[in-house]
Order: C-alpha cells, then structure tokens, then sequence
C-alpha cells in the first residue's frame, strides 16, 4: 500500500473557523452563552486533568505526525490547555476517514493556554499535543466510561497520515 503523508499548517482559533467541530465557550455576559448545550447521553459527565507529551507522536522536520483519530459518539468533549500551545486536528464528525474515496478535510488548529474549546459529538480529533514544550495539562470535561466509546482510525495503517506543520 502506497503512504501519502499530506502536509497542513494549524490555522488560528476562531469561533466561525471551529464551528464544524465544536464551539467555542463565551463570556456570561456574551448574548451566545448558553445557544449551545454539552451532551451526555450516558449522563456520565467526567472533569479531570490529563496530559499529552510531545513524544507520544512522531515527530516530523518541523512539526509533528498525526497517524490516527478517535471520536466520541455519545458525549461531547471540553478541552483546555493549561500551560502549553498546543495543537489539535479534527475533522467533521460526519466524515469517514479512512473510508475508500473519503477525504475527511482534516484540519489543525494552534491552541493558545487557557482558550477552551467543546468537541461535538462524534467529532474527530488527535490531540492536543504540545508545539514546543515537552509535555501539554489539558482540563478535560468527558465521558467518565469514554473508552466504552472511543472509535478510532489508524490513519497510517491505511497510507493516509498528517504531517502538522508549524515553527517551534
């Protein structure tokens, strides 16, 4: 099987450029708050602190290798970076990656510390993983039973990986 490694840039947060993955948490005061809703269907909601280390992924002349995503079908996700930038690549949760003929449209986004964004449901993603520092704190809000609901695709197993290009 031949190997396509295709390059992307992470593109800046912004809440019309996350809108197909998520959304972007408002201020309270914001007229927006509360137009979007966090979705449990196993009413199992879960907050914890987890961590990503830069050498959980290969790593690439500058930049990083994503080689597979998961996604939740029964719970959105809450994502911080506590104390790093950090990358993420998603792509819509209607996509099928890595199904013959489907190109999912991956993107990656620059996650500045301390800018929250909400995965949908079923919404495929890979990270964060820290661009510079050795390691990534995310505060995550999730599914406690998440890895009963944890779909993946092995992006290298099927000659499609992602080459996350970025200085740093």
């Amino acid at each position: 099987m031949e190997h396509t490694v295709t390059p992307i840039t992470p593109d800046l947060l912004t809440p019309d450029g996350w809108a197909p993955y998520g959304w972007l948490p408002v201020a309270d005061s914001d007229p927006s708050d509360g137009t979007e809703r966090l979705a449990f269907s196993w009413d199992d909601v879960h907050v914890n602190l987890i961590s990503h280390r830069r050498d959980e992924v290969p790593e690439v002349p500058g930049g990083l290798r994503c080689e597979g995503l998961f996604r939740h079908a029964t719970h959105t996700q809450v994502l911080m970076s506590l104390d790093a930038t950090a990358v993420i690549v998603v792509a819509p949760a209607d996509s099928r990656p890595g199904a013959p003929g489907e190109q999912p449209g991956l993107r990656a986004f620059t996650l500045p510390p301390l800018s929250p964004v909400v995965l949908h449901r079923g919404t495929w993603h890979w990270g964060p993983y820290p661009l510079a520092a050795e390691a990534v704190r995310l505060f995550n809000v999730q599914g406690l039973r998440y890895r009963e609901d944890n779909e993946s695709v092995d992006l290298k197993a099927i000659g499609a990986s992602v080459d996350v290009l970025f200085d740093g």
